[in-house]
């Protein structure tokens, strides 16, 4: 958590928090979220898959026993409570758009933005700046570590005003931790494989 030989300028917690909160401008919330996935994201910085000027150079001096061990540090942090804005969530959010072959954000991502387990992060509370800078760089193909290349798809079909409203909303929704167990991350990740599948049938049928 220090930085280690890379010395302070490397530290987590600079950027991250002690809390793994942030700062609520464009470094991203950690705490409470998928341990696997937060691995996954360090293993992806280190080998350049998600290429990050900053991440990068902090990621690969790293072993995995590091890595694993600052991605328990944070998912296991609690989050702090906050009740959802009220705001009605982005049409795209909810319905996607079946004609561009868009499924509903929330299949992946939670109805509040949530997020479903491993592999799929909450996505409630992060900052707006942050998100769209994600969603920008997912559809330039700057960033490309998703599974399947989803995202790198369904972010090379948005508007900009859509991404932006995507991510305004999004941080309005309460942050939330990931699941409590293996089961439950588990079973959250195979609803929405199969809702997904739900939404891939129905466009199929319509054409």
């Amino acid at each position: 958590m220090s930085g280690g030989a890379g010395g302070a300028a490397k530290a987590c917690f600079s950027c991250h928090g002690l809390d793994g909160l942030g700062d609520g401008v464009s470094v991203p919330r950690l705490a409470g979220l998928d341990a696997g996935y937060l691995q996954k994201q360090m293993e992806d910085y280190a080998s350049g898959i998600r290429p990050d000027k900053v991440m990068g150079p902090v990621a690969k001096p790293l072993d995995d026993r590091s890595r694993r061990a600052v991605a328990a540090y944070y998912a296991s942090f609690p989050v702090r409570a906050a009740p959802a804005s009220g705001a009605a969530p982005p049409r795209l959010w909810t319905l996607g758009d079946p004609a561009r072959g868009l499924a509903p954000c929330a299949d992946c991502h939670g109805a509040q933005a949530q997020g479903v387990g491993a592999g799929q992060p909450a996505l409630g509370g992060q900052p707006a700046a942050y998100t769209l800078d994600q969603l920008q760089r997912w559809k330039r193909a700057t960033r490309r570590n998703d599974p399947r290349g989803v995202m790198t798809t369904v972010a090379a079909k948005l508007t900009e005003s859509e991404a932006a409203a995507l991510a305004a909303w999004s941080e309005t929704q309460p942050a939330s931790p990931a699941p409590a167990s293996g089961v439950a991350s588990a079973s959250a990740v195979a609803a929405a494989a199969a809702g997904s599948a739900a939404s891939r049938e129905a466009r199929r049928r319509d054409r």
